[in-house]
């Protein structure tokens, strides 16, 4: 895995896309991982300029890009037309590998709508669409086994983002991250779910068919919304999430309404509420009962977690914790992987029944030999030709 970061290239007459390059987060070096349509972008595009100042603009732009790609190859020892082939060759796997698992479950499944695979280790998902494909297995197992009421939580990716990658901090707050994360990762979800029961009027093809998809906006300025997934079989497949609440009891009444609208076979899910547990609710004047109404709306009604990638630092060291239901949390360290330049791997460390903390982690880094030095140090030994275990 790649960490990447990605640099828009915002070009005269429009958005022409995004111009990506991945930098070594540790050593500020170019990877070979370039998007595919980077090196197209002077022969697949057409733009008119209107004037010679925004001309001039665009092929500056270009320029740059055109000496970036080749300082990227430089650096990796290999020609432009290599580091070319080489992104096309990961991103054809990737779709390969993709279709692939959908086609698989989609056989397995036969009919039977309610679950996907059920390996009791996941891996890491790679991206947005590999979390996206976790999710609604873990959901539809839940779903299945009578679970209506869950709570997702996502690894907050925007459509180009590797899980491996830096942890994006937002800086444009709660809106940001639902028009760039929450929104997109929540309708993909969506539309990707099925989860009904099959009734007599209720073809097979109604319920592959996908669902239309819609948002409505909450609260702007907490990047709140309801989204709605109406199936095609009917409305007793119909499934709601409420993305971004938080403890405002606007939130509280928004939750119990929707509850009551969905009933009590429908799936209803929470996705990145802004709170941990009951604690979350401190007192508040405007809201004194505000804590025990979240008891009884959110916790006494299930909500159980059946979904999450948590991403955080342990002694250094970038980790996951993985929960998809029905299994364990699955805990993950991410290393470098020496076989390959500017690329990690993550490794299991082992599983958790409640969710694991910071200092459970500490704990299994340090029984791990490829942890026992720090990543400063691995570094260190790496530059000097030194075995980094």
């Amino acid at each position: 895995m790649v960490r990447t970061v990605y640099l828009p290239a915002i070009l005269a007459a429009g958005a022409l896309g995004q111009t990506a390059f991945a930098f070594s987060s540790t050593q500020g070096q170019l990877s070979t991982r370039i998007p595919e349509y980077l090196p197209k972008l002077t022969s697949r595009t057409s733009i008119t300029v209107q004037s010679s100042a925004a001309n001039d603009e665009v092929q500056s732009l270009l320029e740059k890009a055109r000496k970036l790609r080749e300082e990227a190859a430089a650096m990796s020892g290999k020609t432009v037309e290599e580091v070319e082939e080489e992104s096309r060759n990961q991103k054809r796997m990737v779709d390969e590998a993709v279709e692939k698992a959908r086609k698989e479950r989609e056989e397995k499944n036969g009919g039977n709508f309610g679950g996907r695979s059920n390996a009791q280790i996941l891996p890491v998902p790679d991206d947005a669409r590999a979390q996206i494909q976790q999710a609604a297995s873990a959901v539809e197992r839940a779903f299945k086994d009578g679970i209506v009421r869950q709570t997702i939580r996502f690894a907050l990716l925007g459509q180009e983002e590797a899980m491996s990658g830096e942890v994006n901090e937002w800086p444009g707050g709660a809106k940001q991250m639902y028009r760039e994360a929450g929104r997109p990762l929540t309708e993909a979800l969506l539309n990707e779910i099925r989860a009904y029961s099959l009734k007599e009027d209720s073809s097979i093809e109604d319920c592959r068919s996908p669902p239309i998809v819609t948002a409505e906006d909450i609260w702007d300025f907490d990047g709140s919304a309801l989204i709605t997934a109406k199936a095609a079989s009917g409305s007793h497949g119909d499934v709601k999430a409420l993305v971004f609440p938080n403890t405002d009891t606007k939130y509280l009444n928004d939750i119990e309404s929707v509850d009551k609208e969905v009933g009590t076979d429908r799936l209803f899910l929470l996705v990145n509420p802004f709170w941990r547990n009951i604690e979350s609710w401190g007192f508040n004047i405007l809201a004194p009962n505000g804590k025990k109404r979240a008891q009884e709306v959110v916790f006494d009604n299930g909500y159980e977690v059946t979904y999450a990638v948590l991403r955080f630092s342990a002694r250094g060291e970038d980790c996951v914790a993985l929960k998809s239901y029905p299994y364990d949390w699955q805990l993950y360290a991410y290393r470098e992987d020496p076989k390959w330049f500017n690329q990690e791997t993550p490794l299991w460390l082992g599983s958790s029944k409640e969710e694991p903390t910071s200092s459970q982690f500490s704990e299994l880094l340090n029984s791990r030999p490829e942890f026992k030095m720090s990543k400063n140090m691995r570094q260190m030994q790496r530059m000097m030709g030194n075995d980094d275990q």
